[in-house]
């Protein structure tokens, strides 16, 4: 945290609530100035138990032999004394009156003529006598005056200045310089998104030879929009621009400006262009924009007067009167919808760059540049793994790559293994592997509504989407799944397509009722899924009877909840022709796979059968059920070496491979 965080800023304590006091740190410098005290008032003969004699006294009773000798720790000694006069002294020791008297601390001060001073040294009771200057003297008696003067001066005066400097300091920018060297990226360390590498390696160029584009009448962007969805690299690629130009690099998040008081948001956003200009030819990166640059006079009542102070003053730095040449500005969000069009325009954010999901090729690369630091067996294909993982994102990759290591450092292995990144694949899309307790009647009930998923799925596909799991496992919510891995990146989705979705989400509840006569709630998330397609396709893309209209024209404000600002632009008529319309739909097709199941009734209880033996099998095994009957290739799975030594456990180390956003048959509890 920054010497100017607000939690920690040094203002006046009049300012401060109570909390902030710290009230055990003013305990403890109390009692050292106590001590402190206690210890110069004792070390100058303060305190009741000294006794005050003349120097007369002193003498007789050092004549008398009742002045204390023999302990070093106790010794009388006599002492310049300045604070009286040039012969003062003062004397310290332990005295008695007489023979029958203990012993007490005494201090005497005054003027010692010459014969008293010849009297005391011929009775050898007191020290020899110090030979200390008047500078010895004087240090001796003003070091503990010094002493709690500095201790004051430390506690207050100190203080006080350094609540100056915190509150001076309230409205600096947060923005952090990274170093060159430990910090520094390049385009190298960067995949997946080679089209958002290409638009800002023209900020790069002009970072390093401004005179190219300058001479030509040409003009830099001033601001890069980087727009996404969560992880796919947006902030890394901000950071690769910086390393590739060898400029200073400066990040802040969106959040850093917003504070409760009043000002500092701006001020805040001054001193970041301003420190952008000192640094000049650089770069400033602003991760999440969005909880600064929403959309102005939107939200209820006067509350967001700071922000918009703070957005009118980023819009003032970035395309003024004062333009600054050589800081670019470069803002990440995954709401553009929100922000203020003012700050999309050109002149300022010039040019929007869309940071996709990355494709099949380019999670192979995302893969191979996370998998440089991991040790992979040579049996790992990362062009598979890539096929199996659409719709991941560049995060979601490198998690992938390290659930796999943390997995294969657990199950003794020296290298990870193909086995391991298609479990942590897994983990990371379904969450790990659950063994519940099910009796024989409910593996039967979800044998058969896997079964019945594979079934139609393996009928309609044309070799595009393919079975590649079918598990009674359960994992996640669901009590089992049937998984597929499509041979290539989905970008359109005919009809034809949708609907065999929708009659491969109704082929588990079909397969149910065919075989028990009844049907359970395990199709719930399977009915959902068929409706909400459904509804898609009769809404927003025009597949329906009601011809090509789109009926999902809602107006949202995003400030305020969305139940309570929706406003359907339909009939109640329309209305009700959409929802007929979607329940013609989902009939259809699940009279369509009943039709499939019901004429491959026998195909439907071997699989079921195959899945009560093995708990797992592959999609291969089911396409041999379907054409010849029964499977042809064995059912073997590769056991981690610590499990594979226990028969009785084998069935727990079968973690199907999952695909997201496919039917599977959930568990409501």
């Amino acid at each position: 945290m920054s010497d100017s965080d607000p939690k920690k800023a040094r203002r006046p304590l009049k300012t401060l609530p109570p909390d902030r006091f710290q009230p055990k740190m003013l305990i403890f410098w109390l009692l050292l100035v106590a001590a402190v005290l206690a210890l110069l008032f004792t070390t100058t003969g303060g305190g009741s138990q000294v006794e005050t004699l003349t120097i007369q006294e002193v003498v007789e009773r050092a004549q008398s032999k009742n002045i204390k000798t023999g302990d070093p720790a106790k010794q009388a000694i006599i002492r310049p004394d300045l604070s009286g006069g040039r012969d003062w002294h003062s004397i310290t020791g332990q005295s008695r009156k007489d023979a029958d008297s203990p012993f007490r601390d005494f201090r005497a001060a005054g003027r010692i003529t010459d014969l008293n001073m010849q009297r005391l040294q011929e009775t050898k009771v007191f020290a020899e006598q110090p030979t200390q200057t008047m500078l010895t003297s004087f240090m001796f008696n003003l070091l503990p005056i010094v002493l709690v003067i500095g201790l004051l001066y430390f506690l207050f005066v100190r203080q006080l200045r350094q609540a100056g400097r915190g509150a001076l300091s309230f409205g600096k920018s947060r923005a952090k310089l990274l170093t060159r060297d430990r910090d520094r990226l390049t385009f190298a360390d960067v995949a997946g998104c080679d089209e958002a590498k290409e638009e800002v390696s023209e900020v790069v160029e002009f970072l390093k030879d401004p005179k190219k584009f300058t001479k030509m009448g040409g003009r830099i962007p001033k601001g890069i929009l980087m727009v996404g969805p969560p992880g796919t690299g947006k902030t890394l690629l901000a950071k690769a621009v910086a390393g590739e130009a060898d400029v200073p690099f400066f990040s802040i998040s969106g959040s850093d400006f917003v504070e409760m008081f009043v000002g500092v948001g701006a001020s805040r956003v001054r001193d970041m262009f301003e420190q952008g200009r000192k640094n000049a030819p650089c770069l400033i990166f602003i991760d999440e924009i969005d909880a600064v640059g929403r959309q102005r006079g939107a939200g209820l009542g006067g509350g967001n007067d700071e922000r918009e102070q703070t957005l009118n003053s980023m819009l003032v730095e970035m395309d003024g009167f004062d333009t600054t040449e050589g800081v670019i500005i470069i803002a990440a969000t995954n709401r553009p919808d929100v922000l203020d069009s003012a700050l999309l325009r050109p002149g300022r954010f010039d040019r929007q760059i869309y940071v996709d999901l990355p494709d099949i090729v380019g999670r192979e690369q995302i893969l191979r540049v996370h998998a440089r630091k991991i040790s992979l067996a040579d049996t790992v294909d990362l062009a598979v793994v890539a096929r199996g993982t659409p719709g991941l994102s560049g995060a979601d990759l490198a998690n992938l790559l390290n659930e796999a290591a943390l997995l294969a450092a657990r199950r003794g292995k020296k290298k990870v293994e193909m086995i391991d990144v298609e479990d942590a694949r897994e983990k990371v899309l379904f969450g790990r592997e659950r063994r519940r307790v099910m009796d024989d009647a409910e593996k039967k009930l979800t044998a058969w509504h896997e079964a019945g998923h594979a079934v139609v799925q393996a009928v309609l596909d044309d070799g595009t989407v393919p079975v590649h799991k079918v598990t009674i496992i359960p994992r996640g919510q669901s009590l089992g799944s049937t998984t597929f891995i499509p041979t290539k990146d989905i970008l359109t989705r005919p009809m034809k397509k949708l609907l065999d979705q929708i009659a491969m989400a109704m082929g588990g509840r079909i397969a149910e009722e065919l075989v028990t006569g009844d049907f359970s709630n395990g199709a719930y998330g399977d009915i959902k899924q068929a409706t909400k397609i459904a509804r898609a396709m009769v809404c927003d893309y025009g597949m329906s009877a009601l011809g090509p209209v789109s009926f999902a024209d809602n107006q949202d404000t995003v400030f305020l909840g969305r139940d309570i600002t929706r406003s359907q632009h339909v009939s109640e008529d329309t209305a009700r022709k959409i929802d007929a319309e979607v329940t013609r739909i989902i009939t259809e097709q699940y009279t369509r796979a009943k039709e499939i199941i019901t004429g491959r009734r026998e195909a439907l209880d071997k699989i079921a059968a195959a899945l009560l033996e093995h708990e797992t099998i592959e999609g291969k095994h089911v396409l041999e059920i379907l054409q010849h009957g029964e499977i042809k290739s064995p059912v073997v799975r590769e056991l981690p070496p610590k499990l594979a030594e226990k028969p009785a456990e084998k069935k727990s180390a079968d973690k199907p491979e999952t695909q997201p956003g496919l039917a599977a048959a959930p568990n409501p509890a």
